[in-house]
């Protein structure tokens, strides 16, 4: 899910000497116990792992696997398998670094795998997962489809198939997809997308259930136990309660030392507490670590409300520079890129075709969200309220769109109902942004 996929960097755990068909199933997210005869169903039960777009996996050595399958591909250059394999490998890389440049070889390796095997479903939904996380969503679904043709009794294609489905706002045929997923094999991955379902349609209660399972299903896996602690802190953090939210990005650091997501986190919750310097400090060390682009935003932000404004003009630099390198690579960024040049007044007068042309693309929630931010701040006012209204149709408790259509309320003349929106953003989360909470505090008062 773009935001709705689970974006996570992980860390692989088999050890490189030992390349077998177990190396599949733990590029896949595979959690396998008991050795030799659960490996080789694996080869043919992909399933035995939560998802290939979560990137779960149990912490094998990427940079000693890539290298091993390369030397295996030089000796044996028609092995399908490998292929696929050295493809999956190249996402994690991506997934574990930040290097976009990964996934174009991974793009490379995997059509090579469908050139030799052109049914091959590894390879398939290799593909469909790298054009999730290029952002391709439209061709992430039709590859998820043909997995799914290839092997209908696999949950995890889909997943893709429904992550795809997010992205592009056909909602019901989404939660269809991560419901069979879910009777399929209950999982990990299919809990927390069940979760990030239940979140879109405003059932909270039901989304913390449902990320309460993913946990139990990470038991015993560093990575995972993190990245699910993560996300529950968040549902906690956006339903105001920071202290809960806190103690749980403190676990996950606990179980993964120096987990980037859970730094990023725990960044706002000192922005939270009025400690920037506290804040500066935990997401400069994620951005030091992984420069993603919303690691590198959010420090920019704290630098800004800080007084420093060099250092955050050093931030925009770098995340155009981002932008371009992820471009280069294939990943699509348009979205991300206009709510980013809304938020922070940058090249404003392009800023509306560019994301009516993303929110095309992307017709989603999300999409309707930027496209309402950029004709209000460009004070297209009753545009604006039009598509904020529309970003909140589905009943998602989201503090930063309600915001949002708050804005577009006091943009068209409706001071009155803004301040009901303002006063609603800030209940659901007093701190829902470094940048925005405290206009929004402001707001309730004009």
């Amino acid at each position: 899910m773009a935001r709705t996929r689970i974006h996570i960097r992980t860390r692989i755990a088999v050890g490189a000497a030992a390349l077998t068909l177990a190396t599949a199933a733990a590029l896949l997210g595979g959690v396998l116990r008991d050795g030799a005869s659960q490996a080789a169903r694996a080869a043919t039960d992909p399933d035995a792992a939560p998802a290939l777009q979560a990137g779960f996996a149990l912490g094998i050595d990427t940079r000693g696997l890539v290298r091993e399958l390369q030397s295996r591909i030089r000796l044996t250059p028609k092995d399908a398998q490998s292929l696929a394999l050295l493809g999956l490998a190249y996402e994690q890389r991506a997934r574990e670094t930040g290097d976009s440049s990964y996934y174009t070889k991974a793009d490379g390796a995997l059509r090579s795998s469908l050139k030799i095997a052109p049914n091959y479903m590894l390879a398939t939904s290799g593909l469909g997962s790298l054009a999730l996380s290029r952002h391709e969503f439209r061709a992430a679904l039709a590859l998820g489809r043909t997995a799914v043709g290839i092997s209908a009794a696999t949950a995890r294609n889909y997943g893709v198939v429904g992550d795809a489905l997010i992205e592009l706002g056909r909602y019901p045929e989404a939660f269809a997809a991560f419901d069979t997923m879910a009777r399929l094999r209950p999982s990990l991955s299919a809990y927390a997308r069940i979760s990030y379902a239940r979140e879109l349609r405003g059932d909270r209660s039901g989304a913390v259930a449902a990320m309460r399972l993913a946990i139990d299903a990470a038991n015993g896996q560093p990575e995972p136990m993190a990245w699910t602690r993560v996300q529950l802190g968040k549902l906690y953090w956006n339903g105001g309660r920071p202290a809960a939210a806190e103690r749980l990005y403190r676990e996950a650091l606990a179980v993964f030392p120096g987990y980037v997501y859970a730094l990023d986190q725990l960044a706002l919750v000192e922005a939270a507490k009025g400690r920037t310097a506290q804040a500066i400090a935990l997401e400069r060390r994620a951005v030091d670590r992984i420069p993603l682009p919303q690691f590198v935003g959010t420090l920019g932000d704290l630098y800004a409300t800080h007084g420093q404004t060099a250092l955050a003009a050093k931030q925009v630099a770098l995340m155009a520079v981002i932008v371009r390198l992820l471009a280069a690579n294939g990943v699509r960024t348009d979205l991300e890129a206009a709510l980013y040049d809304v938020d922070h007044g940058i090249r404003l007068t392009t800023v509306v075709d560019r994301a009516r042309a993303a929110r095309a693309d992307r017709p989603s929630i999300d999409g309707d969200d930027v496209l309402g931010w950029a004709l209000t701040r460009t004070g297209r006012c009753a545009a604006g309220l039009v598509w904020a209204g529309r970003s909140l149709r589905l009943g998602t408790p989201d503090p930063l769109k309600v915001f949002h259509l708050a804005m577009a309320q006091r943009c068209a003349g409706r001071p009155a109902a803004a301040r009901v929106n303002f006063r609603r953003a800030l209940t659901l989360n007093p701190h829902f942004s470094v940048l925005w909470s405290r206009v929004a505090r402001a707001g309730t008062a004009s």
